[in-house]
């Protein structure tokens, strides 16, 4: 039985090809923003295509801030997708400081100035660690990234893999039931599906 999957709108877009994804990969996903089918799902994905501001406001005014933090506090799988991993840091200094879920203690910043920003475009991603969601997936595959900002945890150890762009930056965070990409795998083809498979695997 495929595993049924919410997809959180809180008003950004790139649903749908996450939602393709998803469906390729067996999963049945349901993009929603009511906070009872959050509960109801087996697992979560939180993607992302905005501002730090905007994403915590549209979580905010739909009410979805407490049943996201229930759902990972429950143990079910969580999938972050690019702001939907910048979000789960403390806060952001987009826009000043913007608090955000503070799921995974850290902060999260500007690229360095001199770089053309945003990074835009397939990169390396290096390995720093083993986890089941990169099972299939050699070390040092390209996906591809849309961002202008990058995490920087407190702790290093739930930094699965980094990336290089004017820094080394963690391009995979993972703990516990919580994984989280600041690439799009949703756009990164094969290597991206696979990701989403592996995913999938871990919902049923």
């Amino acid at each position: 039985m495929s595993p049924h999957v919410a997809v959180v709108d809180y008003g950004a877009g790139n649903l749908r090809s996450v939602v393709r994804a998803l469906e390729h990969a067996g999963a049945e996903p349901q993009i929603t923003s009511a906070a009872a089918d959050l509960d109801g799902a087996q697992a979560i994905v939180l993607p992302g295509v905005a501002a730090a501001a905007d994403t915590m406001k549209g979580l905010r005014e739909r009410g979805l801030v407490e049943p996201l933090l229930r759902s990972i506090q429950s143990g079910k799988p969580f999938l972050g997708l690019c702001m939907g991993l910048q979000a789960l840091l403390t806060y952001s200094e987009e826009g000043g400081r913007q608090e955000c879920l503070d799921v995974i203690p850290g902060a999260v910043h500007k690229l360095p100035a001199g770089l053309k920003v945003p990074q835009m475009g397939w990169n390396q991603v290096a390995c720093q660690a083993e986890h089941p969601l990169l099972d299939g997936i050699p070390d040092g595959s390209y996906f591809y990234f849309v961002h202008s900002f990058y995490a920087e945890p407190d702790d290093a150890a739930v930094i699965v893999a980094t990336t290089e762009y004017g820094l080394r930056f963690p391009s995979i965070l993972a703990r516990d039931n919580v994984f989280a990409t600041q690439f799009h795998p949703e756009k990164s083809g094969a290597r991206g599906l696979q990701l989403y498979r592996n995913f999938v695997q871990r919902c049923s």
